[in-house]
C-alpha cells in the first residue's frame, strides 16, 4: 500500500468545513463563532509545535529529551484536570491526586505496552513511548476529571445523608460509597462506550490514520485493539486512584465530612 502525503493546500481545503460550524452558530445565535475560530487556530498551532518537537526528539533519540517531553505532558494534564472541574478540592494534595492519578496509570500502561506487549528495543524509544503515553494520558485525564467532578458534586448535594451515616458510626468509605460508586461509573463510561462502538459505529482515529498511511487494515485493527485495551486499564486505574483520593481529601481521620475544602461552584443553577 502507498502512503499519500497530505500537503498544505489539502489542509486549507479541509479547514473550509469550519464554515459549517460557524453557520450553525450564526443561524441559532449561539455566539460561538469566535470560540470556533480560536479553538481551530489553537489546535493548528499546538499540533505544529508538537510535530516539530517530536521530529527533533525522534531524530535525537535521547532518554533525557523523552523524559522532558513526558514532564511537559504531566504539566498539561495537571492544568486540564483542574480547569475541567466545577468545584475543586483545595490544597496541593488535590493537585497531586488530579495530576498523579492519570500520569501514574498512563505511564504504567505505556511501559507495559513497550516492554511486554510490543517488546520493542529499546523500550524507551520515543517513537513508541510518547505517542502511546499521550493516548493513555488523554483518556485517563477525561476519566479522572469526570470522577472528581461527580464525587465533589455528589458529596455537596448529599451532605445531610453522608453526615448522618457518619454520625451513626459508618466509616468514611462506607458512608460515601454511593457517591464513590457513581463517580467511578461516570469516569469509566466514556471508554466503555468507545469500546462498544468501535468497528460498528466508528473507526477510531489511530486505526484510520494507520490505514491512510498505508498500513494493512488487519495490522491497524490489531494495534487499535491493543490501544483500547491499554486505555481501558489505564483509565480504570486512574479513576480508582482519583476516586479514593477524593474521598480521603473530603474527609478526615476522624471520619468527618470536610466540605469546607471545596471551592465555590463556578456556575450556579
Amino acid at each position: 500500500m502507498t502512503y499519500l502525503p497530505l500537503e498544505l493546500p489539502g489542509l486549507a481545503l479541509a479547514s473550509a468545513l469550519l464554515v459549517v460550524s460557524g453557520a450553525i452558530s450564526v443561524a441559532f445565535r449561539l455566539g460561538l463563532e469566535k470560540s470556533i475560530s480560536m479553538a481551530a487556530l489553537r489546535m493548528v498551532i499546538q499540533l505544529a509545535i508538537v510535530a516539530l518537537v517530536l521530529k527533533f526528539i525522534f531524530e535525537v533519540d535521547a532518554p533525557v529529551w523523552t523524559g522532558l517531553f513526558a514532564i511537559a505532558m504531566l504539566a498539561a494534564v495537571a492544568y486540564e484536570v483542574t480547569s475541567r472541574q466545577d468545584r475543586r478540592i483545595r490544597g496541593w494534595q488535590a493537585f497531586l491526586v488530579g495530576a498523579g492519578a492519570p500520569f501514574v496509570a498512563g505511564l504504567a500502561a505505556t511501559l507495559f505496552a513497550t516492554m511486554a506487549v510490543i517488546g520493542n528495543e529499546p523500550w524507551y524509544a520515543p517513537r513508541y513511548l510518547l505517542p502511546i503515553l499521550g493516548m493513555m494520558l488523554g483518556n485517563a485525564l477525561s476519566g479522572v476529571a469526570l470522577v472528581l467532578d461527580t464525587i465533589t458534586e455528589g458529596a455537596a448535594r448529599e451532605r445531610a445523608v453522608i453526615e448522618t451515616r457518619l454520625a451513626l458510626g459508618e466509616p468514611r468509605f462506607e458512608a460515601m460509597g454511593g457517591v464513590l460508586g457513581r463517580g467511578l461509573k461516570t469516569g469509566l463510561m466514556p471508554i466503555l462506550t468507545a469500546m462498544a462502538a468501535t468497528g460498528i459505529v466508528s473507526l477510531p482515529g489511530m486505526m484510520t490514520g494507520q490505514i491512510l498511511a498505508g498500513v494493512s487494515p488487519v495490522q491497524a485493527a490489531k494495534y487499535q485493539v491493543m490501544i483500547l485495551f491499554l486505555i481501558s486499564g489505564a483509565t480504570a486505574l486512574a479513576v480508582l486512584m482519583a476516586g479514593l483520593g477524593a474521598i480521603l481529601l473530603l474527609s478526615d481521620d476522624r471520619h468527618r465530612l470536610r466540605l469546607e475544602r471545596l471551592t465555590a461552584p463556578r456556575t450556579t443553577a
